[in-house]
């Protein structure tokens, strides 16, 4: 019986952290796509650039 709540335990542990850095995964991955944005146009705006990288990565 002991075995079995920790296991429970563990694994809500274990996708608790996976959701964090689900999370963190993605912000990079938009500010990645944010800077090369910012390398790749003439006309640069942030707004504009966070809103298409976004529908971007969320496709994904």
């Amino acid at each position: 019986m002991k075995k079995n709540i920790l296991l429970v335990v563990f694994i809500v542990v274990g996708m608790v952290a996976a959701l964090k850095f689900n999370d963190h995964n993605r912000n990079k991955s938009i500010s990645a796509c944010i800077v090369a944005q910012k390398n790749k146009a003439e006309n640069f705006d942030i707004n504009e650039a966070k809103k298409l990288c976004e529908s971007a990565i969320k496709k994904k």
